[in-house]
């Protein structure tokens, strides 16, 4: 069951969004905006993260926070925003990876398809990553 670390300055977003990832599958620890999510990341070891906040400069914050990490730099992440473009252009702007926006309204559903998929991309990233390294130890 993939651990999913939800960050939504939203309560009762949160919790809606919490009830419909647990349906699909996802176990989910919520909490509302910190700009210290890094030790939230440490402590809960999650394998995605999805943020929600309604003033996208936050998610932002929350985004950068995360990736200036080396140990967090490929976590997936979801993020939900109400100004997809601006969020778009941040993240291009930043060279985003491992990262699928959201736009506002949303169903939880879409979320956990956006979920499943970055978690899938990222396994068969560890998988090639892991081959590599198997390769790398039988040469020579």
């Amino acid at each position: 069951m993939p651990r999913v670390l939800l960050i939504d300055d939203t309560p009762e977003i949160a919790e809606l969004l919490t009830f419909s990832l647990r349906d699909r599958g996802h176990e989910v620890i919520a909490t509302g905006y910190t700009p210290i999510v890094h030790d939230l990341i440490a402590e809960h070891r999650p394998d995605a993260l999805v943020v929600d906040c309604t003033i996208y400069k936050m998610s932002e914050s929350i985004f950068d926070n995360v990736r200036v990490r080396p140990e967090f730099a490929d976590l997936p992440i979801v993020i939900i925003s109400d100004t997809p473009e601006v969020a778009d252009a941040s993240l291009t702007l930043r060279g985003a990876k491992r990262v699928l926006l959201i736009p506002k309204p949303f169903m939880g559903s879409q979320v956990a398809r956006a979920l499943d998929q970055l978690l899938a991309e990222a396994t068969e990233g560890a998988g090639v990553t892991d081959q590599k390294r198997s390769n790398e130890g039988n040469e020579g």
